[in-house]
């Protein structure tokens, strides 16, 4: 997910992209595993944020590789349904 060219428009940004994405499945992984509202809550809004800074580029960078955003949404969806179980389990 990593090997796109630093001479293309956006890197910094693509990899901001990255780094929020990695941070949420970080967060999730760590929400789910201690089963605790408070870093549910907390993974809930760093997936929010990576969502929304994925989606703005989508929308603004034509330069973006399809294959980077197939994964990222990929991994976007994979951590919200992880996080949406955990919720689940959470109200039983």
């Amino acid at each position: 997910m990593n090997n796109y060219p630093k001479d293309v428009y956006g890197y910094s940004d693509l990899k901001q992209i990255e780094l929020a994405i990695q941070a949420a499945q970080h967060a999730v992984g760590q929400a789910t595993h201690s089963m605790d509202p408070d870093q549910i809550e907390n993974a809930n809004a760093a997936l929010k944020q990576a969502r929304e800074q994925f989606t703005h580029a989508l929308a603004h960078q034509h330069n973006m590789d399809n294959a980077f955003a197939a994964h990222s949404s990929a991994l976007l969806d994979q951590a919200a349904h992880q996080l949406h179980e955990a919720e689940e389990d959470l109200q039983d």
